[in-house]
């Protein structure tokens, strides 16, 4: 491999200078250095580690709480729907024995409410999720 002339005739001029102002630069570094000094350095990355530590514990909380809401809704709601579901069921196996003309009309209302029931739910739990995340502080 051949080095190009240029770079040959500065490598002295560069290796020089690295070591006169490195020189300098440890030796302002070590005298600025004292126990006092380390001090205040060890007490300020103790603070800034604090810090972070506690935005990582209220960053997870909130994320919990919201996911726990979030979850705890969805909940609610199947529940909801489920129970009302039985509801019409028996209902319709009611009226099945008693009125056998009323069961088909029955039938349509109740899936109707079932499905309206259903586009309410899931709005909210939307709104919800946007209301939890756009109030809370980032």
């Amino acid at each position: 491999m051949k080095i190009p002339p240029t770079i040959k005739r500065f490598t002295p001029l560069v290796l020089s200078s690295a070591l006169v102002f490195g020189t300098y630069a440890v030796s302002v570094a070590q005298s600025d250095s004292s126990a006092s000094q380390d001090m205040k350095t060890a007490g300020t990355d103790t603070k800034n580690a604090a810090k972070s530590a506690g935005n990582g514990v209220k960053k997870g909380t909130t994320t919990g709480y919201h996911k726990t809401k979030e979850g705890s809704t969805t909940a609610y709601d199947k529940t909801k729907e489920g129970s009302t579901k039985a509801y019409d069921k028996t209902k319709e196996g009611t009226q099945k024995v008693f009125d056998p003309d009323k069961q088909p009309s029955t039938k349509v209302k109740d899936t109707n409410k079932e499905a309206t029931q259903k586009a309410k739910d899931k709005s909210k739990e939307a709104n919800q999720k946007v209301n939890d995340y756009s109030a809370s502080p980032q």
